[in-house]
């Protein structure tokens, strides 16, 4: 694989599961120094083990606590010299009724899918000045539209879409770009088997047969990264297989 991204350094939020993991093996691959964020310090370990820890820093982070993402910028960039591309992937979804929505969900919700970009983007900014670097926000095809039993999550990633567009004209002026990848679902390959109803029912709504894998999700995020994307910010780029291409109604034909 082309090496984009050597001698550059890349955080990831969220980076030791799903859609994480694979933005993860994704840069590894391009040959990123990576800084790698996540609440379990032995999951993280293992992968930095996995990938080589003489590129991976491994650093258990809640995303919650402003201060612990300062030190895991603070880290990342003593560790590498800098930091070049942000990747705030971390974010967490709640299928509720409204009515039974509690003050506790809608703060879990707030503070992991859109503090955690809001404390990284803050905390990075000088080194990303420094860089002329990129940050790349995970999203959801529900911070595009509604969903039922999702309005807390749909406000959360509403929000990350539009900090996104705010960024990108605040941070142009350094040379930062700020793009946002809008999946819809995303899993392993064995989830064909384990929700085929589940899969079905979204093939009513998409362009495209299937579902995404992390892979496919990063493949987008590497690009919006790398210099290939070099005038390309403020974009929200759905990886959803055409299902906000729609118009929600069901075949009338």
């Amino acid at each position: 694989m082309e090496q984009r991204f050597a001698g550059r350094t890349v955080v990831v939020t969220g980076a030791s599961s799903g859609i994480g993991d694979g933005i993860t093996r994704r840069f590894a691959a391009e040959g990123a120094n990576l800084v790698l964020a996540a609440r379990r310090q032995d999951r993280l370990t293992a992968l930095a083990a996995e990938l080589g820890t003489d590129r991976a820093l491994p650093v258990a982070t809640d995303v919650t606590n402003q201060d612990q993402v300062q030190a895991m910028i603070d880290a990342g960039a003593a560790r590498f010299g800098g930091i070049d591309v942000l990747v705030s992937n971390a974010g967490v979804g709640l299928g509720k009724e409204f009515a039974e929505t509690t003050l506790a969900d809608w703060r879990l919700i707030m503070s992991t899918d859109v503090d955690s970009c809001f404390f990284g983007a803050q905390a990075a900014l000088p080194h990303l000045k420094a860089s002329r670097g990129s940050i790349v926000q995970i999203a959801s095809a529900s911070g595009l539209g509604g969903d039922r039993r999702l309005a807390a999550y749909n406000a959360a990633k509403g929000a990350v879409v539009n900090l996104t567009r705010g960024l990108a004209f605040d941070l142009g002026q350094f040379g930062i770009r700020v793009n946002t990848v809008a999946p819809s679902l995303t899993g392993p390959a064995e989830l064909a088997t384990t929700h085929s109803d589940l899969i079905e029912r979204f093939n009513q709504r998409r362009a495209l047969r299937g579902f995404s894998t992390p892979a496919d999700i990063a493949a987008a995020v590497s690009f919006l990264a790398s210099d290939e994307a070099r005038f390309i910010t403020g974009t929200i780029l759905p990886v959803d297989g055409g299902v906000t291409a729609g118009s929600g109604q069901p075949s009338l034909f």
